[in-house]
């Protein structure tokens, strides 16, 4: 077996407007192995400004970490808890030789075209009519719920979207995800506000690491909270607990690619279970090779819930897949092939 990694950009069909800023492109590194018959590709695809690793001392990993493969034919046995996104890389290919498959990690009734996985509809930031656009559409592709990002645009004008959203979409669940964009002093008022259009909940409203911040939020709130980005600079599980203890949110969200793999997010569930705090999954602007990988898993843990999955949409040139939207559900159709042609092979 021959392990390489392969560096790619993919282009975004539409500037990503979010309150930490607007995205045109994504970098990523896909790790490639090989043997005499199959091709396993694992995604890492860290987020800058969100992952907790140095992005530009991945290359200079990857590539001692394939020396170590090629040399050794395994993996490095110790964790690489200061880079998430090449343990969930290397976590997707461990899984994937282990069912002798590209692509196939956690074979279910999804992997075999049967079931879908009910995603949330994401709707990005930017100008009032192209909100209510995006929301429109969503609606009219069977989405059982929209998540809607809030902060980039006047409060005024966010309250007055949700308001004719209500008039039109009485039934429709609404999420929110502010990625930190409240200052602490103005989030309750700001919270209270759009607890009138029934809210199903509202993720990370301050930026992370204000904890005592936090968990006055989260005890004041009519709204439940949800913790994203707070979870992804922790490491230590004695430091999760203590999260989980003391600011108590209503919701966590993981993001396997950003939390260091599948294993560290079944911890994070373990955690919030036994608190009796919900959860759910959700995908971080991964191309379609990390977003199946997630997908698969998604199911294996959590099948009836509604996740915050990407659709493979967001990409010019996003790798063909066997992922498909229908009826605001994300499916895997094995009969539709890969197209790892963008991804230099070497055998």
């Amino acid at each position: 077996m021959r392990l390489y990694y392969v560096a790619q950009n993919f282009f975004f069909n539409f500037p990503a407007y979010t309150s930490r800023g607007t995205l045109y492109e994504r970098q990523c590194w896909f790790l490639v192995l090989t043997d005499e018959s199959n091709v396993y590709i694992g995604e890492c695809a860290p987020l800058a400004g969100l992952s907790r690793e140095p992005i530009e001392q991945i290359p200079q990993l990857l590539s001692e970490i394939c020396e170590y493969f090629n040399t050794q034919q395994s993996f490095p046995t110790f964790y690489y808890t200061d880079f998430p996104s090449v343990a969930f890389a290397i976590e997707s290919l461990q899984l994937q030789l282990q069912h002798q498959q590209n692509g196939l990690l956690f074979p279910s009734a999804f992997t075999e075209g049967k079931a879908g996985i009910a995603i949330n509809g994401l709707i990005w930031a930017g100008t009032r009519d192209h909100v209510l656009s995006q929301i429109e559409e969503k609606i009219r592709l069977g989405f059982p719920c929209i998540k809607m990002k809030i902060g980039a645009l006047p409060f005024d004008e966010e309250l007055n979207i949700l308001a004719t959203v209500r008039k039109h979409y009485p039934q429709v669940e609404i999420r929110l995800d502010a990625n930190g964009a409240f200052d602490a002093d103005e989030a309750l008022p700001k919270i209270d506000q759009l607890s009138h259009f029934v809210i199903h909940s509202i993720e990370q409203p301050i930026r992370p690491r204000q904890w005592h911040e936090m968990k006055r939020i989260c005890e004041h709130s009519p709204v439940p909270i949800a913790l994203d980005e707070e979870l992804i600079p922790l490491t230590d599980e004695k430091e999760k607990i203590q999260l989980i203890d003391f600011v108590q949110p209503a919701y966590i969200i993981l993001k396997p690619s950003l939390l260091g793999g599948f294993s560290q997010a079944r911890q994070w569930i373990q955690l919030a279970e036994e608190k009796h705090i919900g959860w759910w999954i959700t995908s971080a602007l991964e191309s379609n090779v990390g977003l199946n990988a997630i997908a698969q898993w998604t199911y294996n843990v959590a099948p009836d819930k509604v996740h915050g999955l990407g659709t493979g949409k967001i990409y010019k040139n996003n790798i063909p897949s066997p992922l498909q939207l229908k009826g605001g559900k994300i499916y895997f159709y094995p009969e539709q092939p890969w197209d790892m042609s963008s991804i230099q092979i070497n055998r």
